[in-house]
């Protein structure tokens, strides 16, 4: 009788020193980190697809803009939408509303990496100086290019015209792009909140001087 005493007090104190096991893992493992959504719900990343390559960290992007591609700030069409994967689904740049034949300029100054046609569409590529190594690249199309690979701009400089055709928009724009070896990034962290905010200028009435009919 004792020694089925000691065998039933043997297996209680197993389940109990697996039960402190257990609870001390639950305790001690790190909770799931919260990201937050557009309205600040926090919520948890979503699981990566099995065998498809992840998007690398976003390093940080410097606000070097100092001009608009076109005007004071044109209409967005369609934003900065990175996709989940580095070959997913998504929007890799801005487009920006133009009228075709309408002037491109830098948005920054830099150097033409590259001026010419790719995939019957006109590309005109600036690397943006003192953006690191490797620089910061924005990329402008379709445009028809008034520069060679090689030559210095500076910010508000024309690099080019908008083509008629080419576009992916259902009108007239200009496809606005930024990366950073082979990196996208969104345009728009280019710009500074004074630039980013600044709505297009208006004219004023003077005093004393009758409006246009």
């Amino acid at each position: 009788m004792r020694c089925a005493r000691t065998a039933r007090f043997a297996r209680a104190c197993r389940r109990l020193v697996l039960l402190l096991l257990l609870t001390a893992a639950a305790l001690l493992s790190p909770a799931p980190r919260l990201t937050l959504t557009a309205t600040g719900v926090p919520v948890a990343p979503a699981p990566a697809v099995s065998g498809a390559p992840t998007v690398p960290p976003v390093p940080p992007v410097p606000a070097v803009g100092r001009a608009w591609p076109m005007g004071a700030r044109p209409p967005i069409l369609r934003g900065w939408e990175p996709p989940a994967t580095a070959y997913g689904r998504g929007h890799r740049g801005v487009d920006l509303a133009a009228p075709a034949g309408s002037p491109v300029r830098a948005v920054a100054p830099g150097r033409v990496s590259f001026a010419g046609r790719v995939a019957g569409k006109g590309v005109v590529s600036v690397e943006l100086t003192g953006t690191g190594d490797p620089p910061l690249r924005t990329t402008y199309e379709p445009v028809r290019a008034v520069l060679k690979k090689g030559d210095e701009v500076a910010a508000g400089d024309v690099v080019g015209t908008v083509e008629a055709t080419g576009s992916h928009c259902a009108g007239s724009c200009v496809h606005w792009g930024l990366r950073r070896a082979e990196t996208y990034l969104d345009p728009l962290s280019l710009m500074p909140p004074w630039l980013l905010n600044r709505g297009p200028s208006r004219l004023l009435p003077v005093l004393g001087v009758p409006l246009p009919a």
